[in-house]
């Protein structure tokens, strides 16, 4: 009794390969098999930069959030004081933040002054919201102390004041000027609130990595702050920082619990869960569009593998006729089709890891070529466009573009094990 060749045996390879590089004029890969591998290939591309440029993004996003803001903040529900008026300011702000400090899960818990002036160096001005901190919480905000494109020594922070780089080019400022700080809250007087104007030293010059914090944010000493907006004595809010910012629900209570009965949590996520939620809708919007896009280049392959089996009609009559079975020639035109999608896959993986590992020289010769100007940091928040490549990401776009291939395959290959090999060489 004749042993039964196992599934994928060498002669369907051999067979499905000699198919796969015969010459159009014997019948082998039609058009149609290319313009598939390459849709595939662009498919595949597209995908994979897209996901990397998602990830990228938002790693950044979060990044520059999280290195030079609270995680959490901190601050009172207000009393009312003695001329009627609601004073939300903390006054035993460091006994709060000792006890805040202790919760396991919290890095550091620091007082903040906060308050909006103008700023002036000669005749430009521009607004700021200046940040009063100790010098030794400020050398633990990542985003601005351990900042590559900062200049200046931020040692000597007790002497002037830290400004972002996009404040410094709105007035023309830089490290050892000399920068008027006006304040409409200033000197009470019998004839009412006189504006406060002190001048500072630039010490210290930082990017934080997002442009609506370099181009807004001044940082002062703390009792200089508490001078300079009258809060002797007391704090506007608690900053604190803990271990897992992207899983603060554990310690969002203790914290809250820790700070005391009149107090009140705001964290990184209120602040920017909205838009984090609409990153995460759109992300969802374009793999399905882009998956899409793989089924539609994967149904050229059903296509080409149509034209491969009519033509090779008059051989799978002569294949059946001497033995071979209904799965052999199945197989045989399966590989033909899979083999296409896996080429395509590979393809567009390389090129899809490729843009993302090299994505800084390709913006910046898109860049050149478009004139300058074709990413505007006013409008997105960073400054270039990220890209981060997982190898979940690579995954996910591999086991679709192989899964749609092999799926779509399938069905021509079927068709062409059941046709019948008398009707096929009827008119042979």
């Amino acid at each position: 009794m004749a042993k039964t060749p196992p599934p994928f045996a060498p002669f369907e390879w051999k067979i499905a390969w000699r198919y796969l590089r015969a010459r159009r004029a014997e019948g082998g890969v039609s058009v149609m098999t290319w313009i598939s591998l390459i849709g595939i290939t662009l498919a595949v591309f597209a995908l994979i930069a897209t996901l990397a440029v998602r990830s990228g993004f938002r790693s950044e996003f979060v990044g520059t959030i999280l290195g030079a803001n609270a995680h959490v903040t901190v601050y009172s529900a207000g009393e009312i004081d003695a001329q009627g008026q609601v004073d939300r300011t903390i006054s035993d702000y460091d006994e709060t933040a000792t006890r805040i400090a202790e919760v396991p899960g919290v890095v550091r818990a620091a007082p903040l002054v906060k308050g909006q002036v103008l700023l002036t160096n000669r005749d430009r001005s521009t607004g700021v919201e200046v940040f009063g901190i100790r010098r030794d919480d400020l050398f633990r905000l990542p985003g601005i102390a351990d900042s590559e494109q900062a200049y200046g020594d931020l040692s000597q922070f007790e002497n002037g004041i830290a400004i972002g780089s996009g404040v410094a080019r709105a007035i023309g400022a830089t490290v050892g000027d000399t920068i008027r700080m006006t304040s409409p809250n200033g000197v009470k007087t019998a004839f009412g609130t006189s504006p406060r104007v002190n001048a500072y030293d630039v010490v210290y010059v930082f990017s934080a990595g997002r442009y609506d914090i370099d181009r807004t944010r001044v940082y002062m000493p703390f009792a200089e702050a508490q001078s300079f907006f009258n809060r002797d004595g007391v704090a506007d809010e608690i900053e604190v920082m803990v271990e897992q910012p992207e899983n603060m629900n554990p310690v969002l209570i203790p914290i809250l619990e820790a700070a005391g009965e009149r107090a009140q949590i705001w964290t990184w996520q209120d602040a920017s869960g909205g838009f984090l939620r609409a990153l995460e809708v759109e992300d969802n919007v374009m793999f399905i569009i882009l998956s899409i896009l793989v089924l539609i280049a994967a149904m050229n392959i059903v296509s080409g593998l149509i034209m491969l089996v009519k033509n090779k009609g008059r051989d799978i009559g002569i294949l059946r006729t001497i033995g071979l079975s209904e799965g052999s020639v199945l197989r045989v035109f399966f590989i033909c089709g899979a083999f296409t999608g896996i080429i395509g896959t590979v393809m567009g993986v390389v090129l899809g890891c490729l843009f993302a590992l090299y994505i800084d020289p390709i913006f910046s010769f898109v860049n050149f070529v478009m004139g300058g100007g074709v990413w505007d940091p006013a409008i997105r928040g960073i400054y270039a466009l990220p890209a981060e490549l997982h190898l979940s990401d690579v995954l996910k776009a591999v086991g679709l573009s192989l899964g749609l291939s092999f799926l779509v395959t399938y069905f021509p290959a079927r068709r062409a094990a059941r046709l019948n090999p008398v009707e096929a060489l009827r008119y042979e």
